[in-house]
Order: structure tokens, then sequence, then C-alpha cells
């Protein structure tokens, strides 16, 4: 039996999003953080991405729909 260690990656848009190690353990934290880099990303939905090599991808998706 082999033990893999996943790290979280956060990604948004395509780009892969800095997790800083104080919030790494905290997504409501972490989610603002990366609002201050995208705004887009307070309104979006937070979907699992699956896992990818020794990445546990968690992707942020725009919310589609119209205005009004």
């Amino acid at each position: 039996m082999q033990i893999t260690h996943l790290t979280r990656t956060y990604r948004y848009d395509g780009i892969d999003l800095p997790v800083p190690p104080h919030l790494a353990d905290d997504p409501a934290n972490l989610r603002a953080y990366h609002a201050t880099l995208y705004p887009a990303i307070l309104n979006a939905e937070t979907v699992d991405g699956g896992v990818s090599g020794t990445a546990h991808v968690i992707e942020y998706r725009r919310a589609v729909g119209t205005k009004g």
C-alpha cells in the first residue's frame, strides 16, 4: 500500500492561484484572499475539479446568467 499526500490547488479561469500557508486550512478566508486578486471570485461557484497528479484541484467558476 502506498500513501500519496495531495496538495490543494485552487484554479480560476485556467490560472493556478497562490495559497498562503496561513490560509491553507481556511476556505472562507482563502476565498476572500483570492477575491482581492480576481473580484469575480466572490460570485463564483466552487467546483471540485478532482485529482490531477498529486494535487486536488478546486476551481472557481464564474456564474453565468443574465443581468436585470
